[in-house]
């Protein structure tokens, strides 16, 4: 069995000749930030230290570095490579997990480089045997990105907040943050503003406050440049009415982690979409290097396309949203779009709202917002929206429109004079299952009612993210934020008591991946799904091996059950089960509808802004097509849901979709997220065999899809 180290720093001293250590396949975790902060591997001593099970029990939901880290001018040298080199030698270290930013990746993978001679030259020294030059030939390197990731929420006096933001000349940071807090301007290393960029400023500013809107926010990256190459700093800008600031995800960390360890030899594990692959380290530092060349050479649309399409996508979807054209600037289209919410609130659907409704006005359509659902479209419920409506929605959770659960078959008549009465040309409802079943119903009203004939768009929007044809759903990220930190506050009550086990029920229906990524984020024994049947004999192994855990320093345990996940075993069975074994205590929580309350978190801000751009991106090009020619849309792809699979966002229509779902438990017939569910049970110490990703292209040499 391989045995892990992890790299800290500490006071330095010297390995005891004495010291025995395993000679065989060793893992060195290094975790390094922003330089490659290497001074435990070259002191040695008590700075490399043996990680077991129960040393990184409980870490998840600290922040910072348990291992620490520390400058190290001495590893750039050949001497400090050399001892660095020597202590993994004598610890029998030939592998090397480096977490850490492009800089330290760099690193490892020069000292990777430098390997081949330095054993040979510390068996020359006589710092090692000669046998061992050959038996540590070879280094392998396994490069997992660890970056920061920050949130922020501002409302006070009509001031304008500057805010800096990190990111080592790389705008990504600065980039998500403006889509997910709705800022005024933004400023990035890879697209510098134009000459006179001051007064555009200005003048923007101006015109919002003049629409009584209180609160400017500015970001700038780090590294933000004009297009002479000289530095845009917050020194440059304070000289307006400006508050400065300058600033300083637990699943995707513990998939890469899991990635690492099973990766191949000099392949780095990454994140392409929402899917882990494994890419060549170096190609992925080249990458980085060239970012930098090109907006060194003032080649900046360059140093943009090499960030990758999400970020060419999020700087596109920030300049439709940020800057609102004069109306004699914007060619009218005569199209009328209707936005609607169906079914129970999620976190996120709001910032969808105001995405679409600014990317409508964008192409010139005249946006309308239907309020409280399907009943409220039946009865007249219908108000045109502008541009400065939405303001301020990004960070807002529920649903402003209002929405109910109500569905639009019994009220076909009603909500078919509404569409004639407004002249609506096109329908993007934004929402859950009864969003689904929503436009299924409709569809099938073709024939009957000719109104229904436009193009019809869904965006997944439900905590539960029991969605067919997407991977995700807007709202189950806050959700999953929710669960994961309320389970940290309940273990943390029982953090000054012993022995005991909290059993934790999540909602999500019949879908279970609030319980199952849930208990991955907040690192539970088990959790309880429909989707894997279990039984008594499953309980009773459970049971027995939380007995065993009680027997050694961690003392504490930690069940989540889906809500319908068993008919018969509920949580209060569960519960008493539990307890009656009496070597442990037993609690029990339901959450409830907290999971659907709170403000969305970063993640479901962002998503929720692209998607729904997208999809009146889709709306517009299909108007386009019946523009003057009075088409009808009656063809299986003009009713459509928007979702993410795997590394794409792709239109799957309804009509294909009925077959892939399970309409009894209102799920997805194959869900990609049960995958994971041997990495939950590896990390409860459970036998379990786990591989889900795969081999992958560098995403700017991959051909760009619309």
């Amino acid at each position: 069995m391989p045995r892990s180290f992890y790299c800290k720093h500490s006071e330095q001293k010297e390995m005891s000749s004495h010291t025995k250590w395993p000679q065989h396949m060793n893992w060195l975790l290094a975790i390094t930030s922003l330089e490659w902060k290497t001074l435990g591997m070259v002191d040695g001593g008590s700075n490399i230290v043996e990680a077991n099970w129960e040393s990184v029990s409980s870490i998840l939901q600290m922040s910072g570095m348990i291992a620490g880290s520390a400058l190290c001018q001495t590893f750039h040298t050949r001497e400090g490579c050399l001892k660095a080199a020597c202590n993994l030698v004598q610890c029998g270290i030939t592998n090397m997990c480096v977490i850490g930013g492009d800089g330290s990746l760099t690193g490892a993978n020069l000292f990777r480089k430098e390997w081949s001679g330095l054993p040979e030259e510390l068996a020359k020294n006589g710092h090692i045997e000669k046998e061992a030059v050959q038996r540590y030939a070879y280094l392998n390197v396994v490069g997992m990105v660890g970056s920061i990731d920050n949130d922020f929420c501002a409302q006070s006096h009509q001031r304008t907040f500057f805010l800096e933001v990190l990111g080592q000349h790389c705008g990504y940071l600065a980039l998500v943050s403006v889509l997910a807090c709705g800022a005024d301007w933004v400023f990035l290393p890879e697209s510098p503003p134009e000459e006179g960029w001051e007064e555009q400023m200005c003048v923007k500013l101006s015109k919002n406050r003049a629409r009584k809107k209180r609160l400017n926010i500015i970001i700038v990256a780090e590294g933000a440049i004009d297009t002479q190459n000289k530095p845009i700093t917050s020194e440059k800008i304070k000289e307006l009415d400006t508050c400065m600031t300058i600033l300083g995800h637990v699943i995707l960390a513990s998939r890469m982690g899991a990635e690492v360890v099973i990766a191949l030899p000099e392949l780095a594990s990454c994140l392409s979409g929402n899917h882990a692959v494994r890419l060549p380290l170096m190609e992925c530092v080249q990458m980085t290097q060239d970012v930098q060349k090109a907006m060194d050479e003032r080649r900046f649309q360059d140093a943009v396309r090499l960030q990758g399409k999400s970020f060419v996508g999020n700087l596109n979807t920030y300049k439709r949203l940020a800057i609102k054209l004069p109306d004699d600037q914007i060619p009218k289209t005569n199209c009328n779009v209707a936005v609607i919410n169906v079914g129970p609130p999620a976190a996120g659907m709001n910032a969808a709202v105001r995405s679409a409704v600014r990317v409508g006005i964008a192409h010139g359509h005249r946006m309308l917002a239907i309020y409280d659902g399907f009943d409220g479209f039946a009865k007249g419920q219908i108000k045109e929206i502008g541009w400065t409506d939405v303001g301020g929605w990004t960070g807002q959770g529920g649903s402003i429109l209002g929405t109910k659960r109500i569905l639009p078959g019994k009220y076909l008549e009603e909500i078919t004079t509404q569409m004639r009465m407004h002249s609506i040309n096109a329908l993007l409802i934004i929402d859950g299952f009864e969003a689904y079943l929503g436009l299924l119903e409709l569809s099938a009203a073709w024939e009957k009612h000719e109104e229904f004939c436009v193009p019809m768009v869904m965006v997944p929007t439900t905590v539960s993210n029991n969605m067919p044809g997407s991977d995700f759903s807007i709202g189950a990220d806050t959700a999953l934020n929710t669960i994961t930190d309320t389970c940290d506050r309940i273990k943390q009550s029982a953090s000054g008591t012993k022995s005991h086990v909290f059993i934790i029920e999540t909602m999500g229906g019949y879908c279970g991946y609030l319980a199952n990524m849930g208990g991955l984020a907040a690192g539970a024994h088990a959790a309880y799904i429909f989707k894997e049947p279990f039984n008594i004999r499953d309980l009773q192994s459970n049971v027995e091996h939380l007995t065993e855990k009680m027997k050694t320093t961690i003392q504490r345990g930690l069940v989540l059950r889906n809500e319908s996940c068993s008919e018969n075993y509920t949580t209060d069975f569960i519960y008493q089960l539990y307890s009656e074994e009496g070597v442990f205590g037993c609690r029990k929580n339901v959450l409830g509808h907290m999971q659907q309350g709170g403000a969305p978190s970063p993640f479901d801000r962002n998503f929720g802004t692209k998607i729904s751009a997208r999809t009146v991106e889709w709306i517009t090009t299909k108007l386009k097509e019946a523009w003057g020619r009075g088409k009808k849309f009656t063809t299986d792809d003009s009713v459509c849901v928007l979702g993410i699979s795997k590394r794409n966002i792709i239109f799957q229509p309804v009509a294909e979709l009925k077959k892939e779902t399970d309409f009894e438990h209102r799920i997805p017939k194959e869900q990609g997220w049960l995958k994971l569910r041997p990495l939950m049970k590896i990390l409860a110490k459970y036998k379990a065999s786990y591989d889900v990703s795969d081999l992958g292209q560098l995403e700017h040499v991959q051909p760009w899809s619309v």
